[in-house]
């Protein structure tokens, strides 16, 4: 394939993306320091949280490959506009949802948005770079990510701090407006290989993440055996498989079954899966930790996460000279075994600890995420053939949202049940499945007892699933160091043959001249 000239605007061109990509970190980061705002001001359940949060992720994590693949098709730099915009209307409804249903379909129709958005971004940077800048735009692109992480909780707390919750909303709309007008300024169109989208995938995915999701959410509030959890589950099997059965057989698949063939693709996924189960859930518990229990404002709530990002940027570049000195299986495995060993500290907080215990687990968890992600990333891309760049951002994001999704609603159960278990029994009512509920009760009936004793049973229930999230970070280290393999050496190629061991499922058109 012959060489190009490098686009003399791809610099300014990685700035515009990196923006956009601003749009949904500061999202889905914002929210998660509103969530005691939620629950007090609209009246949000325990199981609304969940759903405020996973309608989003599943919308996303079940359109992803499918928007890429249109994306591909119809213009790339359409995709991430078309993302921006519904990204930007959405938050407008969201900002002014009048009660939590109106707030989750809102979120799910920022999830469309965000599945044109987040692998658009990595698929237009993948056109204007080429082989020798490439790994460097790509770490700036996830600083990107560290940097709207570390800044949306400080904007988010002084948000709340002064105006209603709707206003973290708000913050989208002019970032996506600005992203829009520097994407058809700077950015240049390009397109792939014209496939056609893999529909019947994509609502097969999103059927089955959704009925399992909605089954996991229900056992706390009906138990195993109620009909509405056997029917989500069956309806979760039956919907997975058929994606599954569905990718071996369709010529065009969103994600092509035979690509876990690669065990370092599988290893990665899986160990991505488990890291993501492990961690995803616990904002829904430590904001309510620090607002609820440590009495912080919302403002403060935001800084007391910052030490954690800090050391998570921090460790990036430690995790990376790890990963070239040990190999990627040694740096994975101990990325997810320093993660294990936060959980192991959160696990040990006892009610009257207060933040210093916390802020020392979050900074173990921290250095565990920062060393074990550029290996676990970087090893699930570079295991797919080199056509499949794309697909390869796709699978990324969508194995990442699939472990946060099941994480909120799994862990999201496990609090509400260890919370409820560890409450006596003369407390019933909505004080018994929410904290929120019990302060609200404590302060109307000027129960100082109830408050106390809510808080510490919050606090028991909190270190349930730390326990949890030591399992998780075990197992993805046994997985990564136990299926992992070191890649094999290649030899140079004629650069229009196919790459040699590469993982295909089906002979493909000429790949796109610009991936």
């Amino acid at each position: 394939m012959p060489t190009t000239t490098p686009d003399p605007r791809r610099w300014l061109i990685l700035a515009v993306l990196c923006l956009s990509l601003l749009v949904v970190v500061i999202d889905n980061t914002v929210l998660t320091v509103a969530i005691p705002s939620l629950i007090r001001d609209l009246g949000a359940s325990n199981a609304d949280i969940q759903w405020i949060l996973d309608a989003y992720i599943l919308v996303f994590a079940g359109l992803l490959l499918t928007a890429g693949a249109l994306s591909d098709r119809y213009g790339r730099r359409l995709g991430l506009i078309t993302g921006l915009i519904l990204f930007g209307g959405a938050s407008g409804l969201a900002a002014y949802a009048g009660d939590p249903t109106e707030l989750i379909t809102a979120r799910a129709l920022m999830g469309i948005g965000g599945a044109f958005l987040m692998p658009g971004t990595l698929s237009i940077l993948t056109t204007v770079f080429d082989d020798d800048e490439r790994k460097k735009a790509i770490a700036i692109w996830s600083s990107a990510l560290m940097v709207g992480a570390l800044g949306a909780p400080v904007a988010g707390g002084l948000l709340l701090q002064h105006y209603w919750w709707g206003s973290v909303f708000l913050i989208n709309i002019p970032v996506a407006i600005l992203g829009v007008i520097a994407a058809l300024i700077v950015i240049p169109e390009s397109r792939g290989p014209a496939n056609r989208p893999d529909l019947p995938g994509a609502l097969l995915s999103t059927t089955g993440m959704t009925a399992l999701v909605w089954a996991v959410i229900n056992i706390a509030r009906h138990g195993w055996t109620a009909p509405t959890v056997l029917i989500g589950f069956a309806l979760a099997a039956l919907g997975l498989t058929g994606f599954a059965l569905w990718e071996r057989h369709t010529p065009h698949p969103m994600l092509p079954i035979a690509l876990f063939a690669n065990r370092n693709f599988t290893g990665a996924s899986l160990s991505i899966v488990l890291m993501s189960l492990s961690a995803g859930g616990l904002t829904l518990a430590l904001t309510q930790y620090l607002q609820f229990v440590l009495d912080y404002t919302p403002l403060k709530t935001g800084l007391a996460f910052m030490p954690m990002l800090v050391t998570v940027i921090a460790f990036n570049g430690i995790g990376v000279a790890l990963d070239r000195k040990l190999g990627t299986r040694a740096a994975l495995a101990t990325g997810l075994l320093l993660l294990a060993a936060g959980f192991g500290l959160l696990a040990l907080i006892r009610p009257g600890d207060g933040y210093p215990h916390l802020v020392a687990a979050l900074m173990v968890m921290g250095a565990g995420s920062g060393t074990a992600g550029p290996a676990a990333y970087g090893t699930l891309l570079a295991a797919l053939p080199k056509d499949r760049a794309g697909v390869g951002s796709a699978v990324n994001d969508t194995v990442q949202q699939i472990g946060q999704a099941l994480s909120v609603a799994i862990l999201g159960t496990v609090l509400t049940t260890a919370y409820s278990r560890n409450l006596p029994d003369t407390i019933t009512g909505p004080a018994r499945e929410s904290l929120g509920d019990a302060l609200a009760l404590a302060t109307r009936t000027h129960d100082t007892a109830l408050a106390h004793t809510a808080r510490d049973a919050f606090v028991h229930a909190m270190t349930t699933i730390a326990i949890v999230g030591v399992l998780g970070g075990i197992a993805a280290a046994a997985v990564a160091y136990t299926v992992l393999r070191r890649p094999t050496p290649q030899p140079a190629t004629d650069p229009d043959a196919g790459e040699p061991g590469e993982q295909t499922t089906a002979p493909e058109p000429t790949p796109s001249t610009t991936e």
